[in-house]
């Protein structure tokens, strides 16, 4: 079936389901038959999916963001703030928090939910001292014995001038080393975008998961073309050629996990997009808990230092 026909499917879905609530006529009758037609045709489009696709569909509005995930898997959130060098970044956030019960160190990559709060958030593109409030999450995680569990949403770094003034790239690589260095568990999921050192500066878990729609890679499909072809448009070849899905990574070794979305989308369904997440995260945490310091340590070092391909001659 066609894209129009599951588009048919759903426009009358939403129509039945508002009947019902103005009405309050129980049309369960109608609606079950509809509801499982809709979720097996998103099913069955989401496995044909090209890597542009899961591109595009990371990037769907209304798709959860880290916080939309933190309201419903946490408790006792206590957002701090500033890098105590020059201020504080809206675009990544942290604080400790209850996962799920489990006391954590939470850090959030935050896109925004409107146009308001993404301008402000920088669409999730963190300035240095966003990295620097990191670091400072982190020291205080090993002190207090908390796992660290980040939530990474971002197309990359803030690529301005004052975040070049500012030591972006040394900023990035304190986050990363800081972050080797821990003595607790730590849990990294890629929620949506992941591009390059911004990133990977709050992903250097020992444990990386992705959800299934999101992806994660040295550049995003945009700037790669940009660089190969000088051509930004080239970005579905360019994705193509970065193998930067879930299914790729996760055949690459680069993540332990995928975490299934919703038939179509975890904006369809953010709360059973959460369950699903926070169910992995939860068993991760639970996988991890009780290891020496050291051990934790070691395994995240020799765990990146894996990664990729070489030859030596």
């Amino acid at each position: 079936m066609s894209s129009d026909t599951l588009s048919r499917l759903e426009a009358q879905v939403r129509d039945l389901e508002a009947t019902a609530r103005e009405t309050g006529q129980n049309l369960d009758a109608a609606l079950m038959p509809l509801r499982a037609e809709v979720e097996r045709l998103r099913a069955e489009r989401s496995a044909k999916l090209s890597r542009w696709d899961r591109v595009q569909l990371a990037r769907t509005p209304g798709r959860p963001t880290a916080l939309d995930y933190v309201e419903r898997l946490c408790t006792d959130f206590t957002e701090l703030h500033g890098d105590r060098a020059y201020g504080d970044d809206p675009a990544l956030i942290g604080g400790p928090a209850r996962w799920q019960g489990t006391p954590v160190m939470l850090l959030l990559q935050q896109k925004g939910r409107d146009t308001k709060s993404k301008i402000k958030r920088r669409f999730g593109s963190a300035n240095p001292e966003g990295y620097r409030k990191a670091v400072r999450l982190m020291d205080l995680a090993d002190r207090f014995g908390l796992p660290v569990v980040s939530l990474i949403d971002t197309q990359g770094a803030y690529p301005g001038i004052e975040a070049e003034e500012r030591g972006q790239g040394w900023a990035i690589a304190e986050s990363i080393q800081r972050m080797v260095r821990l003595r607790v568990p730590a849990v990294c999921t890629v929620i949506g975008e992941g591009g390059s050192g911004g990133a990977l500066a709050i992903g250097v878990g020992n444990r990386v998961l992705i959800q299934e729609n999101a992806w994660y890679s040295v550049i995003s499909p945009e700037g790669a073309a940009s660089i190969i072809w000088k051509d930004a448009s080239k970005a579905p070849e360019a994705a193509e050629a970065l193998k930067l899905t879930a299914a790729d990574l996760l055949e690459l070794g680069i993540v332990e996990e995928v975490i299934p979305e919703p038939p179509g989308g975890a904006h369809l369904d953010v709360d059973a997009a959460a369950r699903a997440l926070g169910a992995a995260v939860s068993r991760s945490l639970a996988e991890l808990s009780g290891q020496d310091g050291e051990a934790l340590r070691a395994q995240r070092a020799a765990r990146f230092r894996a990664l990729g391909a070489f030859t030596e001659v």
